[in-house]
């Protein structure tokens, strides 16, 4: 449900900061804009990728329950409410993300974004990520992935919202640094952003950041590359074909 995805903003100044937003509010649903930070300006229509619908997942009526360890059999695609405190806060754990472009890491900060890496450990583990793709790509800004259910872009429904765990100030928001879209205060939900080297300095502490990418940086400035810049959209598909987690416990 969240990350970037509407954009609402000054057109004419040209500095202006863009909002990573995207998720079930009634302006992403209205127009095929997209945010990036604080400000936002409505995109013109462009061509990009046309993007191919995730694989259909389940979806899970009853209470959220850990997933295993190794993964679910099945892939989830909606949930009836947010997941219980399924990682151990004094693991580290680590996300292998296999693209069609190559494969990345990042470790997550658990411990400064508990919620948001529970969150991000129990979708990846319930398989929600798998063959989603990165539908917002903005070069020098951020590369965007988590709409786990389709078009409209940046709109998807994942049956839950959890609160933001914002950082102190911008400086959070490093060069491949890991951080959840929204489309206003407490919506995060399964979207996510990468932010590109330079990227940070367009962005306000707005957004939930996470983890840091530690391995395959290129591989996300190979995806950072592909964007076209009036659609912010893909010029061609990158699908995650999975969100591997690794959990080392504490020593």
């Amino acid at each position: 449900m969240t990350i970037v995805g509407s954009v609402i903003a000054l057109v004419v100044v040209i500095g202006a900061i863009v909002a990573l937003t995207g998720g079930d509010d009634e302006t992403a649903e209205e127009t095929t804009s997209t945010t990036v930070a604080g400000d936002a300006t409505t995109v013109p229509d462009a061509t990009g990728a046309e993007l191919p619908p995730p694989p259909e997942g389940t979806t899970l009526t009853d209470p959220t329950e850990c997933p295993p360890a190794q993964g679910a059999a099945v892939r989830v695609q909606k949930f009836a409410g947010p997941p219980p405190e399924c990682i151990d806060p004094a693991a580290t754990y680590t996300a292998t993300f296999a693209t069609t472009q190559g494969e990345f890491t990042a470790t997550l900060d658990a411990e400064a974004a508990p919620l948001a890496v529970n969150n991000f450990v129990v979708l990846s583990r319930y398989r929600y990520y798998d063959g989603v793709p990165f539908h917002r790509v903005v070069p020098g800004f951020v590369i965007q992935a988590g709409d786990g259910d389709g078009e409209p872009w940046g709109n998807n429904d994942l049956g839950y919202s959890i609160e933001d765990e914002l950082p102190a100030d911008a400086s959070a928001y490093a060069d491949y640094s890991l951080a959840m879209a929204n489309s206003g205060p407490d919506t995060n939900g399964s979207q996510f952003f990468v932010v590109l080297p330079g990227g940070g300095a367009q962005l306000q502490p707005l957004y939930t950041y996470f983890g840091q990418v530690t391995e395959g940086t290129d591989v996300v400035a190979a995806i950072g590359a592909l964007g076209t810049p009036a659609a912010e959209a893909p010029s061609e598909v990158v699908l995650i074909d999975s969100v591997t987690i690794t959990e080392t416990p504490a020593s």
